[in-house]
């Protein structure tokens, strides 16, 4: 239930408008790289849970 005493100043959001505006700054910006963790400092446990999915043939 909206609050009976919120009072705004402009007109609701739609998804179609923010699925515009969304996708106009992906195609303005850069796409940005973000690089996996190379495992290098992983517990025993997650690094026997990631052998274990690769066992399955999984590619995590």
């Amino acid at each position: 239930m909206a609050f009976k005493t919120l009072q705004t100043k402009r007109e609701p959001l739609t998804l179609e408008a923010l699925a515009q505006t969304i996708a106009c700054r992906r195609v303005s910006a850069p796409e940005i790289r973000v690089p996996r963790n190379n495992g290098k400092r992983r517990t025993a446990s997650k690094q026997a849970l990631l052998d274990e999915i690769a066992k399955t043939g999984a590619d995590w």
